[in-house]
């Protein structure tokens, strides 16, 4: 009987350990560097592989954290455009936006994508250029692509894919990992809340921004 019962505890834990979140890759895309290099570090330490784009890839190497993987090592496709194209590939976009149930992971095994658990993204700073006067050329190149459709995406997905669009949550989030192995539901939820609002706030100022321009020179 005692082995019995010692047979069911063992399977319950398995089950339960089984069950937890074990973060394994994050994608970091960023145009506001601040604290990457050491988030970096720390993720790295925890052995979750980083998967990044060029600029914010460079700045990652040159700190020193040498195992971190292009993103085209992922896609198997280079940036193109100068950048304009990087991230928006069935591999990316699939790895955060997949449910983590048997018949969707089968389905990401098949076209060969593993999950992504983590999406750490800032964006061209648009407003920024914009208040400080940039032409019609300048602002639309300050228009991130990519960069809302990742957060976006990792937010719709925060049950399983930690979003992070501010440097002042790197703290915090490497505390509760550090701590319990994950980042709690609660802080995922806020997190996707806070990406929402970023991604919201971008799109109004590009719109009220090329709504204004175009309605002063079309009055001239």
């Amino acid at each position: 009987m005692l082995k019995h019962f010692c047979f069911i505890k063992l399977l319950i834990t398995r089950e339960a350990l089984t069950g937890l979140m074990i973060m394994k890759r994050a994608l970091i895309s960023v145009y506001d560097k601040t604290g990457i290099a050491s988030f970096a570090r720390e993720l790295n330490k925890l052995g979750i592989e980083i998967i990044s784009t060029g600029g914010t890839l460079e700045v990652l190497k040159e700190a020193g954290i040498g195992s971190v993987k292009h993103i085209s090592a992922v896609t198997g496709f280079p940036e193109i455009l100068e950048g304009r194209v990087k991230t928006e590939h069935t591999k990316l976009m699939g790895g955060i936006l997949a449910l983590r149930n048997s018949k969707q992971l089968n389905e990401l095994e098949s076209h060969g994508i593993e999950p992504i658990d983590m999406v750490v993204c800032n964006l061209y700073p648009f407003e920024t250029v914009t208040e400080q006067g940039a032409d019609l050329k300048t602002a639309l190149e300050n228009i991130d692509i990519g960069g809302p459709n990742m957060i976006r995406a990792a937010a719709k997905n925060f049950e399983n894919v930690v979003v992070v669009v501010n440097p002042n949550r790197y703290g915090q989030i490497l505390s509760e990992i550090n701590k319990n192995g994950d980042v709690s539901a609660e802080t995922r939820k806020a997190l996707a809340v806070e990406a929402f609002k970023t991604t919201a706030r971008y799109d109004s100022a590009i719109y009220r921004h090329l709504e204004k321009t175009f309605r002063s020179t079309s009055s001239k």
